[in-house]
């Protein structure tokens, strides 16, 4: 019960965490005269992925680096499959020249990077630092080519910040604090309360990460996507989701391999398995997205129907 609760109480502290931190963050970046779609494709992908990094992190410091991995992997399979999944399957999704010439390429290499470098079984610091120097890498692309995209577009933001009130920037920097103190918080809540479960009920941490931890800090992801379909506005939001898979792994995963004293191991299991899936999902899946460049309601619900396979696959046969 304990245990539960901790569980619980960890998850709607990392969300409202996390709603916070993008909220300021945006508001921050707005008034420092940040293009807005630069704003959407870097500071909302970062922030949706901060539980994933409050985890990964308190986990690699306190024993559990195998959760860690797991929720990475658990966390990409979730927001490909599932969310993405589930919006194609409400209304099917036009996928923009700039996701399929630039997300998509970064995505799928990425993920190979990340099976390559854990087919020795561990993932060691320099592996860290090559997967946070290939977010460097990213970021910089994405800011290039989100300039060049919008180059004919001239926007005036003289003086924004001196038109915004001191009371303005100090309530988005008192946000940003009291989000980031929560989504610590809430990390340390859920991976005491997951770790506990497991050890109980004799589950691995791989298998915690994969499935309760993976599913709770998606949910970032999963609002932001869905409503913004139902509003019909998901241009940012598909790029969001995108983007924020891509920062799991090689930010995210990469800070977390860093600050591990031993690196991160990954089993055989999870490496040959859930690792592989991911992989092969993600190479499946770029015919799909490249023609047309349209994600059909019927694709949409073989994604969905593949994830619901796994997870039952998981749930039977590794718990």
């Amino acid at each position: 019960m304990i245990d539960a609760l901790l569980v619980i109480g960890g998850l709607v502290a990392l969300l409202g965490g996390a709603e916070l931190v993008v909220r300021a963050g945006t508001g921050l970046a707005t008034r420092l005269a940040v293009r807005p779609i630069i704003i959407g494709l870097t500071v909302v992908s970062v922030g949706t992925s901060v539980p994933e990094l409050a985890v990964g992190i308190d986990a690699a410091l306190n024993g559990s680096p195998n959760l860690a991995i797991g929720n990475i992997v658990g966390t990409n399979l979730i927001n490909f499959l599932f969310i993405l999944g589930l919006s194609a399957l409400l209304i099917p999704i036009a996928i923009d020249r700039r996701t399929v010439k630039f997300d998509l390429p970064a995505m799928i290499a990425v993920t190979l990077a990340l099976y390559l470098m854990a087919l020795d079984g561990v993932l060691t610091r320099l592996d860290g630092a090559l997967l946070l120097a290939g977010a460097v890498a990213y970021t910089l692309g994405l800011i290039r080519v989100s300039r060049r995209e919008t180059a004919d577009v001239e926007e005036d933001y003289t003086g924004a910040v001196s038109a915004s009130s001191e009371r303005g920037l100090t309530r988005i920097g008192l946000s940003l604090l009291l989000g980031l103190a929560l989504v610590v918080g809430g990390a340390e809540l859920l991976v005491e309360g997951a770790v506990s479960a497991a050890h109980t009920l004799g589950v691995s941490d791989a298998v915690v990460g994969l499935t309760v931890i993976a599913i709770g800090t998606s949910a970032p992801e999963l609002v932001t996507t869905i409503m913004s379909t139902v509003r019909g506005d998901r241009d940012i939001a598909i790029g969001n989701l995108l983007g924020s898979s891509i920062y799991n792994i090689a930010a995210v995963l990469g800070l977390t391999v860093l600050v591990a004293p031993n690196g991160v191991p990954v089993s055989e299991e999870v490496r040959n398995a859930d690792l592989l899936l991911l992989v092969v999902t993600m190479v499946a899946a770029l015919p799909v997205l490249v023609s047309g460049a349209r994600i059909t309601r019927a694709e949409g619900g073989l994604f969905v129907a593949t994830y619901i396979g796994y997870l039952a696959w998981l749930l039977l046969t590794r718990t």
